[in-house]
């Protein structure tokens, strides 16, 4: 407010000497100048200190138990940060403390989290930051910004009383990548050793003990000078949650959100291979939403299972193929389903065509288990699975269509991890000096193989694939459950009838 009123006044003045007939040129031009040194200043101090200010918020307190599904990456933590709660017994014992730990793994898996949570565990001082936040155009800016930045951790730790602060840096591969890769200035190089600079003053015997742990997906980009010991000195590795692990943030994220009698949580980890804790947290949320736009007073099994089909696909589109399009999709998603459950019994999660993000329609499985290490005939059955779509439609329509092409390219990748699996008959190879045509010719029979195997398939079961498809296209979607029943019901007649 004062700065307007002053602005004001000054432009008031300015006026007044104008139609009194004074020459305000040098006034203008002076005005000019205080306004860009003023300026200046505010993007190399002020931002700083607003920056500062504002990310020092702490939020909202959580503990260990608040994170699920990373049991592994929160024991390697406690370990660590007892160093710091026990700080008495390591002076005596003369160990050099630690002073930064790196949190590595996809993104969304709880690396934000988990550094609270730690801040809470060693009753510290939380203060957030972002890489991006360090860089600016101008040379100097960033390091400025560290230094303010452990001032304000300490500052903050005095102020409240406590002798630990810990400081966090989301995204620092954007701070701290590898120096003399950025040639057009050097303020990339200079912030990243204003931060080595600061990580190497922290000492145990500081009054305020400065834990600085830092979270990234790209560990491969870091400048090795972070990575050594005196810096960050514990790397660990937050990975994507296992069953157990999806179980776990289900029901942590399903605390405050009234279940319904038919909620089988177990079953909605079993489905979700592959998912980060921002994903389920997001699974949960959507289907309450789903729930509310029912009017319902609770969540049900239906709408945890419609809310899995929109995390992974997206939401469900207004547009509408046309009927020949619609018996298209029906009869591809059914020669996917099909042969799943063929290679794989009880496989099949959901089959639908209604279309959702890229896709006009889709089969989902659901692994028995997660699954790390792939067999040649697991292999060699889900590249089956991809190309029964377009042997469906060639089947029974009498051609393919383009909806095929996802399909092929993941039946090639599939392929091509065989061959660089040493799988092939080629024996243990190394793709990248693998002659082109040798490559293509191999690649080519293993699709060729399955893709005669799929048709062999689906030929003794064509008219299971035309009930299950007819069937398809008046529900628009089915279940596992309801395709097996429809199936073994086929395959029953057809034995009756021989």
């Amino acid at each position: 407010m004062l700065k307007e009123i002053c602005l004001g006044f000054a432009l008031a003045g300015v006026i007044f000497l104008a139609a009194a007939g004074y020459d305000i040129t040098p006034l203008l031009f002076l005005g000019a100048v205080g306004l860009g040194l003023y300026y200046f200043a505010h993007s190399r101090g002020l931002i700083a200190k607003n920056f500062s200010e504002h990310r020092a918020a702490p939020g909202q307190q959580i503990s260990f138990e608040d994170v699920g599904g990373q049991a592994t990456a929160i024991q390697e933590l406690r370990e660590a940060l007892d160093f710091i709660k026990n700080a008495q017994q390591i002076q005596k014992l003369g160990i050099r403390p630690l002073k930064g730990i790196l949190l590595t793994g996809p993104s969304g898996t709880g690396k934000t989290m988990l550094a609270r949570a730690a801040a809470g565990y060693t009753d510290a001082v939380f203060v957030a930051a972002s890489g991006s936040e360090f860089i600016e155009m101008y040379a100097g800016v960033g390091a400025q910004r560290v230094r303010r930045l452990f001032q304000t951790a300490r500052e903050k730790a005095l102020k409240q009383g406590r002798a630990n602060a810990l400081i966090f840096i989301d995204e620092i591969e954007i701070l701290g990548s590898r120096r003399g890769q950025t040639t057009s200035h050097l303020e990339y190089d200079q912030t990243l050793n204003q931060l080595l600079v600061e990580m190497d003053g922290l000492k145990v015997d500081d009054r305020v003990r400065i834990l600085v742990m830092a979270a990234t997906n790209r560990v491969d980009m870091l400048d090795p000078a972070l990575l050594r010991p005196g810096r960050f000195d514990r790397q660990v590795r937050v990975e994507l949650p296992d069953k157990e692990g999806r179980l776990e943030i289900l029901k942590l994220h399903t605390r405050n959100k009234p279940l319904a009698a038919d909620v089988n949580l177990e079953a909605v980890a079993k489905e979700t291979f592959g998912f980060s804790g921002a994903h389920l947290e997001s699974l949960t949320n959507e289907a309450a939403i789903l729930a509310m736009r029912e009017g319902c007073q609770e969540i049900h099994q239906r709408h945890l299972h419609e809310a899995v089909d929109k995390v992974m696909m997206g939401e469900r589109l207004d547009r509408r193929p046309s009927a020949h399009e619609l018996r298209r999709v029906a009869i591809h998603e059914t020669g996917h389903a099909l042969m799943s459950e063929l290679v794989k019994p009880g496989s099949v999660s959901a089959l639908t065509v209604t279309p959702r993000g890229q896709a006009l329609g889709y089969m989902r499985q659901s692994p028995e288990d997660d699954t790390y290490m792939y067999t040649k005939e697991y292999l060699e059955d889900q590249i089956a699975v991809m190309l029964a779509g377009a042997v469906a439609e060639e089947q029974i329509l009498g051609e393919r269509s383009t909806g095929a092409t996802s399909d092929f390219q993941q039946a090639a990748r599939l392929a091509e991890k065989i061959m660089e699996s040493g799988m092939s008959r080629l024996g243990v190879i190394n793709l990248e000096v693998l002659p082109k045509g040798l490559r293509y010719r191999v690649l080519t029979e293993i699709l060729r193989k399955q893709e005669e195997r799929v048709k062999a398939s689906l030929a003794r079961v064509e008219a299971a694939l035309c009930s299950v498809a007819e069937f398809l296209l008046e529900q628009e979607k089915i279940t596992g459950e309801k395709l097996r029943e429809i199936l073994q019901g086929v395959l029953q007649r057809e034995k009756a009838a021989s």
